[in-house]
């Protein structure tokens, strides 16, 4: 009789095995997990509650905030649309020489606006002008309440002064770079690159000072750009007249006197036109209803990111649950 002798099994072949053996060990069972978290559903729920109550109390502790908005259109300078138009292509060059800007177009006075709202200097002059520090760094929103009371660490309206901490660099009245910071805070300058459209936006938290704040904001950049154009056509003219002394072409004189005429009808135009830079195509109004928060979709943000944590936390502690079974179990 010849006996049977049983083939080792190659190594390759056992660790092909091993392989497979702790791939099978390692899969996910949806069916466990599942039943994982149902056996621990109390603790998700407790998680998901107190995530829920959080976010609840946060969101009725946020102050409302109200928007108001203002659309504007660039005004239509003669200098540039009319007589100014039709010297630039003649003697544009000698326009530079005499600071009359003849080819700039309303895209470029709508960007330099844009830059001259959102630059520190006007900003910080325009709440001094208008006497908006006291509301700007004393009001403050009472919590859980729609109140809005000044705060008397910060200013004293009887003595009229203000109280708060000074730390140094800071002074116990807000310096102009917390007025820049704060005011840029609230402030939306945007503009539409299809039509052009300027759109100037305040939050805070009492609508008749939004809707004050953007009307004279308005005003302010147009008066600020009608007061440089006519403090600049007069130093030209000024100087064009002193040009035309010195020339005796009589064709020279006659664009100098053409260059006159047209700093001559941007001073008129600014004496004129109350809306210089800016027409108001969308007056601000008063807002009635708050912008932010969002309370009902930050209960709802909260309320889920608890679920998940509490999901999460019942998965990890089964899988650190079940590795230490499976130590103990192959000691």
């Amino acid at each position: 009789m010849t006996k049977k002798m049983n083939k080792p099994i190659s190594p390759q072949l056992s660790d092909n095995l091993n392989v497979y053996s702790d791939g099978e060990s390692d899969e996910i069972d949806l069916i466990e997990l599942f039943h994982a978290i149902w056996s621990q559903k109390l603790k998700v729920i407790f998680i998901t509650v107190i995530f829920a109550v959080c976010s609840v109390l946060y969101a009725l502790s946020k102050p409302d905030l109200y928007k108001s908005e203002a659309l504007l259109a660039p005004a239509e300078s003669s200098s540039n649309g009319g007589g100014g138009a039709s010297l630039a292509g003649q003697f544009g060059g000698l326009a530079s020489i005499a600071g009359v800007d003849l080819g700039a177009g309303s895209s470029g006075k709508t960007e330099e606006a844009i830059a001259i709202l959102k630059s520190r200097e006007f900003i910080t002059q325009f709440v001094r002008d208008n006497d908006l520090l006291i509301p700007l760094f004393a009001l403050r929103p009472v919590r859980f309440s729609k109140e809005v009371l000044l705060d008397p660490e910060i200013y004293n309206e009887e003595k009229n002064e203000w109280v708060r901490e000074e730390k140094p660099p800071y002074t116990k009245e807000p310096t102009d770079w917390e007025i820049y910071k704060k005011f840029s805070g609230i402030l939306s300058v945007e503009r539409d690159k299809v039509t052009g459209m300027l759109t100037i936006s305040v939050e805070w938290y009492i609508p008749e000072q939004t809707q004050n704040w953007v009307t004279l904001l308005v005003e302010k950049i147009n008066h600020h750009l009608k007061m440089r154009d006519v403090d600049e056509a007069k130093k030209s003219i000024q100087f064009i007249r002193q040009k035309i002394q010195e020339v005796s072409l009589v064709d020279m004189q006659a664009i100098f006197y053409g260059l006159i005429e047209a700093h001559g009808k941007t001073i008129m135009l600014a004496e004129v036109r109350d809306e210089y830079a800016f027409r108001t195509i969308d007056p601000a109004v008063i807002p009635l209803e708050k912008s932010e928060p969002k309370r009902a979709l930050i209960c709802i943000v909260g309320t889920l990111l608890g679920g998940m944590l509490g999901v999460l936390w019942v998965l990890v502690s089964c899988f650190f649950a079940k590795r230490r079974a499976e130590n103990n179990a192959q000691r």
